[in-house]
């Protein structure tokens, strides 16, 4: 094992020694802006400082494809924090951070070259109980970062396998259709920003709104896959939806795309290629997901699952398809804006569910004046609600129907 893979283990075993002392502490460990800063370092390095409130279990790693730092946290308080208040060095291109899942925080420092760690130190003030965190990294060759790098695996910290059981439910017409709704981002990664506003809080926000008309009209049963400001990788939102064994699966989405690229709803379906420029650029940033957060967690299905899967789909996608078609239609139907090719294909990770009817919606663009009027503007966000509410109705009954004539 090499001494900088090492280091990040001591530095997580030694807090975890002090967890104990950590949790008598009451409220978050907050990030105080004044004691906390990223600078440049002779011969290329940076250091890392963060001052905290008090002291929490962390560790620090480096990945690859970009090259990055990674910082995970005991949960944290991040407010008031902003990358220009922390950032000034010339060898770091970006700083993100935010919660990557219940209770856990994560710092990603996009750095401009390959940097290895040198040191780690959290010193703690025994009076206050507050902490200093200092990760000083030094510049190597691409060679010698990628034998130091990767996430490392602890099952104190990281999710727990997933499982490849799905739960066996009806039909969809045999009883409530159960629906998967999925806000796209949260956490660490904001999604799209204009004016103040972030995707993460506003899909977040009308998949809860979503849900309540679903469930105030009756045949439904709404899950999330998240209801909260938290990071769900791409691989976790596509097996809560095997594990709760939905239905059907929707993805809610309100990118930016260049002017001309992105105005009104649309309805996009899997495919290996994608059906024009703006959704395989649409597919590229949803997938890059992941990679924001930090850690890639993107799989590869072996040869013989591959062909199992290609038979699944077979039979989801025209029911997919159809799904798609009736969303478009219930929309529309509400007078909301849709783009003028409502109903497109792209290789979306999210959406690569075998056995289950999946679509992903981008209810508008932010980067459309008049799209964003109409995202942050709550009864606007019901009246689209009501429409997807028809269209899961209308394909529900069309699904059950053609099933009938399936088993006959």
């Amino acid at each position: 094992m090499s001494r900088l893979i090492k280091i990040w283990m001591v530095a997580l075993w030694s807090m975890l020694a002090g967890m104990a002392q950590a949790q008598e502490l009451s409220g978050l460990a907050r990030v105080e802006v004044g004691r906390s800063q990223i600078t440049d370092t002779r011969g290329g390095g940076i250091e890392l400082r963060l001052g905290l409130t008090q002291g929490v279990p962390y560790r620090v790693y480096t990945l690859e494809a970009p090259e990055r730092l990674v910082l995970d946290f005991r949960e944290v308080d991040w407010r008031g924090v902003t990358q220009e208040a922390l950032l000034n060095a010339d060898a770091v291109e970006g700083l993100r951070f935010g919660g990557v899942r219940p209770g856990w925080s994560r710092m990603v420092v996009d750095l401009a070259g390959p940097l290895a760690i040198e040191t780690v130190e959290m010193v703690l003030e025994d009076s206050t109980g507050a902490a200093d965190l200092t990760v000083a990294l030094s510049a190597v060759s691409a060679e010698r970062f990628a034998e130091v790098s990767g996430a490392p695996y602890d099952p104190r910290w990281d999710l727990p396998p997933v499982s490849g059981m799905a739960k066996v439910t009806a039909l969809p017409g045999e009883g409530p259709l159960r629906v998967m709704l999925d806000p796209g981002h949260g956490g660490i990664d904001p999604g799209a920003e204009r004016d103040g506003y972030n995707e993460k809080e506003l899909m977040l926000s009308f998949a809860l709104e979503l849900k309540e008309t679903l469930l105030r009209s009756g045949g439904f049963e709404v899950m999330l896959t998240r209801d909260e400001d938290r990071f769900v990788s791409l691989e976790r939102r596509v097996a809560l939806a095997h594990e709760q064994g939905a239905h059907v699966f929707i993805s809610l989405h309100a990118d930016a795309l260049a002017a001309g690229q992105a105005h009104g709803a649309t309805v996009h379906l899997l495919s290996d290629s994608a059906s024009d420029a703006a959704s395989a650029k649409l597919a590229e940033r949803h997938d890059r997901d992941d990679i924001l957060s930090g850690v890639d967690l993107t799989g590869q299905d072996d040869v013989v699952a591959d062909v199992l899967l290609d038979l699944a789909r077979q039979e989801t996608k025209p029911r997919a398809k159809r799904l798609a078609e009736a969303m478009v239609e219930g929309i529309r139907a509400t007078g909301a804006p849709m783009n003028k090719r409502p109903l497109r294909h792209a290789g979306f990770s999210v959406l690569k569910a075998a056995d289950i009817p999946s679509v992903l919606l981008e209810v508008g663009f932010m980067s459309s004046p008049r799209d964003l009027e109409n995202l942050t503007n709550r009864q606007w966000r019901i009246s689209v609600a009501a429409g997807i509410r028809d269209a899961l109705r209308t394909w529900a009954r069309e699904d059950a129907a053609l099933s009938q004539l399936v088993r006959q």
